[in-house]
């Protein structure tokens, strides 16, 4: 799962590497492969799916089949893993590689389906599931990556007659087998699945303590007076989440994943949007049952733990051993070139801001609940631009069916067709078969739109099928937003910001839809967290194309297209508030990396505190531009596989920009281009060498310039 993306505990530690990890301490004789009995003959993920490319039977798939599948995989996994590491025979590339590769196919199967109903349609049952089995399947991983017996039998495969991308694949087991703790001694690799053991059940507890602080963070309002400001159909769509929560006659407004709230730029209520902030922000530090400072504190000792029992001085620079960036330093110097001038330039909007208030009598200092309220009036003087003038230019379908699929259309050849026909996991979510420029069926692909109490905050995508030429499958992808959804019969409208979303997680889909491997393991978005971003940033530059933008943003009343006035304001405006933004984005990457960089357990503070100490350190003192993740609540680094990673968004962006600035120097939106673009980055997943593979594209380095013009931060 990738990007804005939150993936479960349970997901790292089972299929962190190609879905087929395992290990604790290997018996010398061989388990018999286990086969089904009568009690599992109708559980749907026992078998293939029958439905086109394997797609999830989510009409037959119940709460009950995932226990008796897990139970049945772990051994048949087990099995499978003893029958090649104990292999008599000498180890060969096919005989151990490529029987790695197909093994598990069940628990597979399992595992994936169960973790993304974990993120998008969870419930208490499987919660309970999810944290029984994490440490199980965290000790299932290092039966694998433990295994002496195996370990060596990967070491001792010549290269010598291999094709590229299966030499790239010996490379990758053996590196992951490293980073995994296959070099410890007997006593470390003991103190590793303990560690391991614990990380899963803390990351798991703190997913499932998040979401529900989350659900119950949300404000309650009795009076319709305090949503002035709000629109009509997002006041209906207050009071109908109140009611559905139970309160009927109230509004609710209910909390997104970051610290800041859309909603905040409309309400002219203070009170209201300081008590929303607030909420936002104090959502999982209340002392109750949903705290998740405790188990952070947790989680940070013990990644510390591990990685000085892997040979590391900290987590980081354990973890950016197979990154882009290699070590933390690297991540540490992107982020520093960004922030001074991030600041700068947030301290200059700050005065604006202020300067307004002051110029309307406010009679106040700029707090952080006013920012994006006050930000849009400044943006709105400067560049004569209002939010509500553009909202009815996107409507969510048509942004998603003539905007982002238009494009994929210009640039790749792809075109897309509505399915009603296969079953889904909730009434909200749509499927397309997506077929290619030749006119074959290419992948099938879910949306998944609105938000709701059983779904985990922010926007991703993930695979249900990865594509692989080994197994014979096709992609199966899912998109998961959180936009509220519209009161029957309206439409859902949505800020430029959301249709930025769309396209961004679509970049990410179309980069596991172009997967063109062998090797499940290197197939698609199995790529550094720091080259992950690279496909879906770039793809966001299209939602401002003249050509796309003409195409989809059409009044969703009139039908007529935005007019050129109104575009050419939003250009204007496309650096407007930059330096807010990317503070607000730096801090929370440096955050990040601060906790996961100490070096001793002496460094870590009570929560609170040692964010309060990182923001101060790197310089980040403007209290009005608070990170854009708070700790409490930084899904991506203690829920999901961003630790010591949120920097990824900064490095893939410099790639990005420097690769956009390529192909508007040659043509834009062009078929060649998006040629190009699919055979050197999109089709190649991580069977190359990736920096080889942005040089091969644009025949030079990543150069930091760009961004820092699309930031406005140089000319």
């Amino acid at each position: 799962m990738y990007i804005k993306n939150i993936s479960s505990a349970l997901l790292i530690s089972v299929l962190a590497f190609n879905y087929s990890c395992t290990t604790m301490k290997t018996p010398d004789t061989q388990k018999e492969i286990p086969v089904p009995d009568a009690s599992l003959s109708s559980n749907p993920l026992m078998k293939k799916s029958k439905l086109q490319y394997e797609a999830p039977e989510f009409d037959k798939i119940k709460d009950e089949h995932f226990k008796p599948a897990f139970e049945f995989g772990l051994k048949q996994h087990d099995a499978d893993i003893l029958k090649i590491a104990n292999n008599p025979e000498k180890a060969t590339f096919e005989n151990t590689l490529v029987a790695l590769e197909k093994s598990g196919e069940v628990l597979k199967r399992a595992v994936i389906v169960f973790s993304n109903l974990t993120s998008a349609n969870t419930n208490p049952a499987l919660q309970a599931l999810d944290e029984e089995y994490a440490p199980i399947f965290a000790a299932h991983s290092d039966k694998m990556y433990l295994n002496e017996n195996l370990y060596q039998r990967i070491k001792s495969i010549s290269e010598n007659g291999l094709d590229s991308e299966s030499k790239r694949l010996l490379q990758y087991y053996k590196q992951n087998f490293e980073i995994a703790g296959a070099n410890l001694s007997a006593a470390d690799k003991e103190k590793l699945k303990q560690i391991n053991q614990e990380l899963a059940s803390l990351s798991t507890q703190y997913s499932n303590k998040l979401l529900e602080a989350r659900k119950q963070g949300g404000v309650f309002f009795t009076d319709v007076k305090e949503l002035d400001g709000l629109s009509a159909d997002e006041i209906a769509a207050a009071a109908n989440d109140a009611k559905n929560a139970g309160k009927p006659g109230q509004y609710l407004l209910t909390l997104l994943n970051t610290t800041q709230q859309p909603l905040l730029q409309n309400l002219n209520n203070r009170a209201t949007r300081e008590k929303l902030f607030k909420a936002s922000w104090e959502r999982a530090e209340k002392n109750d049952g949903n705290d998740t400072r405790e188990t952070i504190e947790k989680l940070a000792a013990l990644r510390l733990k591990k990685a000085q029992v892997l040979g590391k001085k900290s987590f980081s620079e354990w973890k950016l051993q197979d990154q882009m960036a290699k070590t933390p330093d690297a991540a540490v110097k992107l982020m520093n070139q960004l922030a001074i001038p991030a600041v700068e330039t947030a301290k200059r909007e700050s005065k604006d801001i202020q300067d307004l208030i002051d110029q309307q009598k406010g009679g106040f200092k700029l707090q952080p609940w006013d920012w994006n309220y006050y930000a849009e009036q400044v943006r709105k003087a400067k560049f004569d631009l209002d939010e509500s003038e553009i909202k009815p230019y996107f409507e969510i379908t048509t942004v998603l069916e003539k905007g982002v699929f238009f494009a994929a259309e210009k640039f790749y050849g792809l075109t897309f067709k509505k399915r009603t026909d296969l079953p889904v996991y909730h009434p909200d979510v749509v499927t397309y078969e997506v077929f290619d420029h030749d006119g074959k069926s290419l992948a099938i692909y879910y949306l998944d739109f609105y938000t709701r109490d059983s779904k985990n905050g922010g926007a991703w995508m993930s695979n249900f099928v990865e594509q692989s030429y080994l197994l014979g499958t096709k992609p199966v992808i899912v998109n998961c937003y959180n936009y509220q959804k519209p009161a029957t019969g309206k439409p859902s409208l949505i800020s430029f910001d959301d249709v930025e979303t769309i396209f961004h997680e679509f970049g990410h889909s179309i980069h596991g839809m172009f997967a063109s491997q062998k090797y499940p393991s290197l197939s698609g978005t199995n790529v550094p967290r720091d080259f992950v971003e690279f496909p879906s940033q770039i793809n966001e530059h299209w939602a401002l194309d003249p050509v796309v933008l003409k195409n989809y943003a059409l009044h969703y009343e009139t039908k007529k297209p935005i007019p050129q006035s109104l575009v050419d304001k939003i250009k204007k405006a496309s650096t407007f508030n930059q330096g807010y933004m990317t503070t607000e984005l730096v801090s929370a990457a440096s955050l990040d990396m601060d906790w996961h960089s100490v070096t001793s357990e002496t460094q870590l503070l009570p929560v609170l505190d040692f964010e309060k100490q990182s923001l101060v350190k790197h310089g980040f003192t403007l209290a009005t531009v608070p990170p854009r993740y708070h700790t409490p609540y930084f899904a991506h680094i203690w829920g999901g596989g961003y630790s010591a990673g949120y920097y990824a968004y900064l490095w893939s962006e410099t790639l990005d920009s420097d690769a956009w600035e390529w192909i508007e120097k040659n043509g834009g939106l062009t078929r060649e281009n998006g040629d190009r673009f699919r055979k050197y980055i999109l089709s190649v997943g991580n069977s190359v060498d990736l920096n080889q593979a942005f040089r091969d594209f644009t025949g030079h380095d990543p150069d930091i310039k760009p961004l820092l013009r699309n930031r406005g931060f140089i000319k």
